[in-house]
């Protein structure tokens, strides 16, 4: 049986500590942001989306496009 190799990318993973105040407050975004663009939102695809703005960042990503 061979292996799958796995897609090479540049991603990497990081661990990050927030207050759980914050992440419920970023949920319930998500859950607005989810019902006006049509589509699931998470308060990780918030979380990236702030990121990229504030450093202006490029627009691609494992996931997909950010918009």
């Amino acid at each position: 049986m061979a292996l799958m190799a796995r897609p090479k990318n540049d991603n990497v993973q990081i661990n990050v500590f927030i207050p759980s105040e914050w992440k419920k407050e970023l949920e319930n975004l998500a859950c607005i942001y989810s019902v006006e663009e049509g589509k699931t939102i998470t308060f990780l695809d918030l979380m990236r989306r702030g990121i990229q703005e504030k450093y202006q960042l490029g627009e691609n990503n494992e996931r997909g496009t950010i918009s």
